[in-house]
């Protein structure tokens, strides 16, 4: 799939035309399978998709892998402002050409690779992943999408302006659970939705902190500076990398961005819901002295309690109401449910749906999609509307492959960014009013004007939509 520069033959006749004239002439001969030229379980170079793996440590280094087991994709580049992050998949990619820099790779290597993987911290995905997309590279892009509102809007249109494959990497999405509920609710089983709940345990790093003191111990393999990237100019600090960035609103988006893209899209793909109309929150505290409560609008709170109002949709009656908690907060157990029943998922997150005639919920990913009562699932009866994804939530990277290999608009993925889009964003408008609730000194309900991208009633927050990059890290739109 990778482009390359038109060749000629020792005549100056171009290698198509001669490819296309001695075809002709042979067409008298035998036709051979490439299969069997190259043997059993052969795969032509022109069916195999030449990857780039920017952010190899991790969840790039399952990301990458899961693309590798597809058995169509050549982890041709490997990115990493991190040698130790990336020791194991270079060692599983041994031919895969390292760089440290996504942005010396793109320079040197645009010709070489087709699809670009993104799976950095929230504050570079938008920046990676555009200039891939500028480059007319298909691009899986971890969740969210993207750190800020306006760069999550940004992806999307630039998905059929460069007509490009796209996939967000919420595998759940490719779950047949989600499907599952969909026939359910189509059927009209649980009646018409008017409420929702979405709950994680997380945060499971640190957050409602105190910015942690400087350090002079940046690891000899770590480059500060990139990972830094489009974030401002700030000195080392220890546990910060690789993974507690997330509770940092510079780099990382909280719970919400975490887990939301889980959570959330069930009901996004279930009842048709897109943008969100008005949100508001209320937040945990934290006490740092008897009386004395501590304010850190640097980091993430360590729960919340979010509820958007989403307008009626093609498959409700009326607006949907979806209320976020995290931080452990859970709903009210269904009187459905058996005292002694399971509830929320063994990890602690899940998605109730709460209809005129019934109930619905699943935990992470739509996994274990349950009627409530339970006593329902024996008889349950719905006919199979929407096809399903092999291998489920595992088939969620093979999908993609095989979908840039067929190439733009031949084949369905399950989070394209005309869908992943929307839904980042109503989760990044969900954290205006956790921030805004900072500025605020308390909830306020605010009114989001959706075309505008911006909140008609509390201008504080507007700051958020979209940040200023930093020098040497420019999204050129």
């Amino acid at each position: 799939m990778t482009e390359k520069k038109e060749e000629t033959t020792a005549n100056g006749t171009s290698r198509r035309d001669f490819i296309k004239n001695t075809s002709l002439a042979a067409a008298g001969f035998m036709i051979v399978p490439r299969f069997v030229l190259g043997g059993k379980g052969y795969t032509a170079p022109s069916d195999m998709l030449n990857v780039a793996g920017i952010g190899a440590g991790g969840k790039g280094e399952s990301d990458i892998a899961a693309f590798a087991k597809s058995g169509k994709a050549n982890i041709a580049f490997l990115c990493d402002v991190d040698d130790r992050r990336a020791a194991k998949s270079r060692a599983s990619f041994p031919k895969a050409k390292y760089y440290k820099d996504w942005r010396e790779l793109y320079d040197k290597e645009s010709k070489n690779f087709d699809a670009v993987s993104v799976s950095t911290p929230d504050h570079n995905h938008a920046i990676i992943a555009y200039g891939a997309m500028q480059m007319g590279k298909h691009v899986y892009v971890q969740k969210p999408l993207t750190h800020d509102l306006w760069e999550a809007r940004l992806l999307t249109d630039a998905a059929k302006k460069y007509k490009v494959v796209t996939q967000m990497g919420n595998q759940g999405a490719s779950n047949d659970g989600t499907r599952l509920m969909s026939e359910w609710y189509d059927e009209g089983l649980i009646g018409d939705v008017h409420t929702v709940y979405c709950w994680t345990n997380r945060p499971v790093w640190p957050q409602g902190i105190k910015w942690p003191d400087p350090s002079q111990n940046i690891p000899k393999e770590l480059d500060w500076d990139l990972w830094l990237g489009t974030a401002p100019k700030k000195d080392y600090v220890d546990k910060l990398v690789p993974f507690n960035w997330r509770g940092w609103w510079d780099y990382g988006t909280g719970a919400l961005g975490d887990m939301g893209c889980h959570l959330v899209e069930a009901p996004f793909r279930v009842l048709g819901i897109r943008y969100a109309k008005d949100v508001q929150a209320s937040v945990g505290s934290v006490y740092v002295d008897e009386f004395k409560q501590g304010r850190f609008p640097e980091s993430c709170p360590p729960s919340s309690h979010i509820t958007l109002t989403f307008p009626k949709t093609a498959k409700t009656k009326g607006d949907i109401t979806l209320h976020w908690m995290d931080g452990g907060i859970q709903p009210e157990r269904p009187i459905e449910l058996g005292a002694d029943e399971k509830w929320g998922g063994e990890e602690g997150n899940g998605t109730l749906f709460i209809g005129t005639k019934g109930k619905m919920y699943a935990s992470t990913y739509s996994d274990a999609a349950t009627l409530l009562p339970k006593s329902r699932m024996e008889n349950v009866k719905a006919k199979q509307k929407y096809a399903r994804v092999p291998g489920g939530a595992s088939g969620h990277y093979a999908q993609w492959v095989e979908a840039c290999i067929a190439g733009y608009g031949k084949q369905e993925v399950s989070s394209p960014f005309e869908i992943a889009g929307p839904l980042t964003e109503a989760l990044l408008m969900a954290n205006l009013a956790v921030r805004g609730h900072d500025l605020k000194g308390g909830t306020i309900k605010m009114l989001w004007d959706n075309d505008a991208m911006k909140v008609t009633n509390f201008a504080d927050a507007n700051q958020f939509v979209k940040r200023n990059y930093r020098e040497g890290f420019v999204l050129k739109a």
